[in-house]
């Protein structure tokens, strides 16, 4: 008897009404009790081992994948229910692309089908306010797919509560590369001056348009005359004549465009730059099937308060009882923190 027979055993006797009641009831005193301590306020999860779990249990790989995406959204139920604000998801790395051809493939349409999904049975994120963002390189998502990502954004633009952010595609180089060219246009770009009545473009600009409507016309006297109409900017009135006791008119000081210092660049700001940029702090980093290494995955949000864990278990395995240890360790440390941090005071 295969092990996927079991699971389905399993599964079939936990979906029992008694059953159901007595787990639903179980989970609920538990993220209440959770709830008592500290959570974290953004939570990231590289969703490790659908190809693993398909070979162990000796199916297609792309339902494997499928099995994932039911795992994610266990997962997005039990930590927007325990007040985490920031859900952030490793869904494809750019590095993806060099997978054959047909698991590619396999992967977009897939997309294709949980995105649609999200934006027909949106009752979860609905229920918690939570929006979808889309963070990555925009220009290497297939076209096909590119409607249901902008109507995945569209339809939960209004939930404001919570966010889940889908990494697709992604890595984390490519995120700092994009920040480090934003911000260095950012210090090479000259402010933009604005244009008054008597500045030097303005009055170039109204002396080639009087050339263009009156080509043929004769050079202008040096002389003043009373029948010549002024050459004054249109902002002004062609029939207004200054007062011969009048002042001088002022000329309008020239500004010198001034670039701003390189070495005010810090953290924060190519930290604006990010596309997390709008998200708190990463608390927790989490990837399971048993790979210590974080893939080029968060490597910039993670700084030096961020819990890591990595886990032995396959991610379409990956529930509450595996996310409560987690939980609890968390809070643990944060408690250290809080005393490590007030004996210093």
């Amino acid at each position: 008897m295969s092990d996927l027979y079991l699971s389905h055993i399993r599964n079939w006797i936990l979906k029992s009404p008694p059953a159901e009641w007595l787990l639903t009831s179980a989970r609920e005193l538990l993220i209440g009790t959770l709830k008592q301590g500290p959570i974290p306020l953004h939570v990231a999860f590289e969703m490790d081992g659908n190809r693993r779990f398909a070979k162990n249990h000796k199916i297609e790989t792309i339902e494997g994948h499928h099995l994932g995406f039911e795992a994610l959204a266990r997962v997005l139920e039990i930590c927007y229910k325990c007040g985490v604000k920031v859900v952030t998801v490793y869904a494809f790395s750019i590095e993806n692309f060099n997978r054959p051809k047909h698991e590619v493939k396999g992967l977009m349409a897939m997309a294709k089908v949980k995105l649609e999904q999200l934006v027909q049975h949106g009752e979860l994120l609905d229920r918690y306010g939570a929006g979808i963002r889309v963070l990555g390189e925009r220009d290497l998502i297939p076209v096909d797919v590119l409607p249901y990502v902008d109507r995945a954004i569209e339809m939960t633009k209004h939930n404001k509560d919570a966010v889940l952010n889908i990494c697709f595609p992604y890595t984390s180089r490519a995120e700092m590369t994009s920040a480090i060219k934003a911000t260095v246009d950012e210090y090479t770009t000259a402010p933009r001056l604005p244009n008054t009545p008597f500045s030097q473009s303005r009055i170039t600009q109204k002396i080639r348009s009087n050339k263009s409507k009156n080509p043929d016309s004769p050079p202008r006297d040096s002389s003043p005359d009373q029948n010549n109409k002024s050459d004054v900017d249109d902002s002004m009135s062609s029939t207004t004549a200054l007062d011969p006791d009048s002042p001088p008119l002022q000329s309008t000081p020239v500004k010198i465009a001034k670039f701003q210092n390189p070495e005010a660049i810090t953290a924060e700001v190519i930290n604006s730059h990010t596309y997390t940029a709008e998200c708190p702090p990463l608390d927790m980093f989490i990837r399971t099937s048993g790979v210590t290494r974080l893939s080029d995955f968060m490597l910039w949000q993670c700084h030096e308060n961020t819990q890591i864990f990595f886990l032995k278990c396959l991610w379409p395995e990956f529930d509450l009882w595996h996310f409560v240890p987690i939980l609890l360790e968390w809070q643990w440390r944060q408690k250290k923190l809080v005393e490590k941090e007030s004996t210093r005071r």
